[in-house]
């Protein structure tokens, strides 16, 4: 076996990390572009319309109620809003009265927390108070200009709460593309598993374990793209209409998981049969390179938006599960755990076609004795 040079595994993994990080970077494009113009709409209304010298806090709180994610963007929008502007008045009425230096700080950072903590606020709302708090004492106002840093802060709030409302239509389409991956992912598994099982070669067979076993991503990648669906929908109006389609997507998360799980069992069950010489069945692997071409079509249809309507690829995947109660049986431990998995795969995959766990385990017909 040839070795393979540190250098240029180094190099592959850096490739690898270097377009994830493009693809996060892409991924969250309209977020940044949206912070940053958020941040100068705040600034351009409380300095050339309200006529604040300097607003400091106008973009800065824009920014930091949009941040980049959706999740929960209204109640941020909310406790950022009213944190900050709660500190930095409290900030500049006790920097008219006690001046500013050590103590003044303590003072103001106990007393705005104990306010926010009155107000039953949030940590975030919390934290807020305190941290803008200190910025205001430490930082002098503009002469004549000592009590309007809160309503920078309000603007700043009104701005973001205006951007939270408008979100683009990708985060919506994320889960549907997303779970086409992990569709087509489990597809490369089966097949590749099948051509393992056919031929035997350990080599083969342990590359593929390794590649199955690196798939926790792609559902935590699923996951996260569905979270950020409802997030989009719960915090913009324009989106509401998407409700149904975003919640139906958001449910294809744990059949998909299971169905990945499943298909690992069944890679590492065909590598462990090539590693002992234990050859499965090639009626076996036929039916697992059947379940593949379902699997892709299922995967075509998702990444199209037909999923909701395709009966085709609900009868592939019975073809595949009537395929598994046609096979001769064999006594052997590796063949009997690749068949029941297979099993199992249909009947996840059945799940994301409409049917629920208990109609499509009654779809499929017992196994021969």
């Amino acid at each position: 076996m040839t070795a393979v040079n540190p250098l240029d595994r180094m190099w592959d993994r850096g490739r690898v990390s270097f377009a994830q990080r493009r693809a996060r970077l892409r991924s969250k494009a309209w977020a940044v572009g949206q912070c940053a113009v958020a941040a100068g709409v705040a600034w351009w209304l409380a300095h050339d319309v309200v006529g604040h010298p300097q607003p400091f806090f106008a973009p800065i709180v824009a920014v930091i109620c949009l941040g980049t994610s959706y999740g929960q963007r209204l109640r941020r929008v909310a406790e950022v809003t009213v944190g900050v502007a709660v500190g930095v008045f409290l900030a500049d009425l006790l920097l008219q009265l006690i001046g500013t230096g050590a103590w003044q700080i303590s003072a103001v950072v106990a007393l705005a927390m104990s306010t926010a903590l009155l107000l039953n606020a949030g940590p975030l709302f919390v934290n807020q108070a305190a941290v803008q708090g200190i910025v205001v004492i430490t930082l002098v106002a503009t002469p004549g200009y000592a009590f309007t840093r809160w309503l920078d802060a309000v603007i700043g709030g009104a701005v973001a709460l205006v951007a939270a409302t408008l979100v683009p239509r990708a985060p919506l389409r994320r889960p549907r593309e997303q779970a086409a991956v992990v569709v087509r992912r489990i597809a490369r598994l089966l097949r590749a598993a099948a051509e393992s099982a056919d031929d035997g070669d350990v080599e083969r067979s342990l590359a593929v374990l390794a590649d199955a076993r690196s798939t926790d991503q792609v559902i935590r990648e699923l996951q996260d793209a569905a979270d950020e669906g409802l997030s989009v929908i719960a915090s913009s109006p324009f989106r509401r209409r998407h409700t149904g389609h975003v919640r139906q997507m958001s449910e294809l998360v744990e059949p998909l998981d299971r169905a990945i799980r499943n298909t690992r069992v069944l890679v590492r069950r065909v590598a462990v049969s090539a590693y002992h010489h234990e050859r499965v069945p090639h009626a076996y692997a036929v039916l697992c390179a059947d379940l593949a071409d379902a699997v892709d079509l299922m995967a075509d249809e998702l990444a199209s938006g037909r999923m909701a309507d395709a009966p085709e690829v609900r009868r592939a995947l019975l073809r595949v599960g009537e395929g598994t109660a046609l096979v001769e049986r064999v006594a052997d431990l590796s063949a009997d755990v690749v068949l029941a998995q297979i099993r199992s795969i249909v009947v996840d995959l059945l799940q994301i076609t409409g049917m629920d766990v208990l109609e499509a385990t009654d779809a499929l017909p017992p196994p021969r004795q």
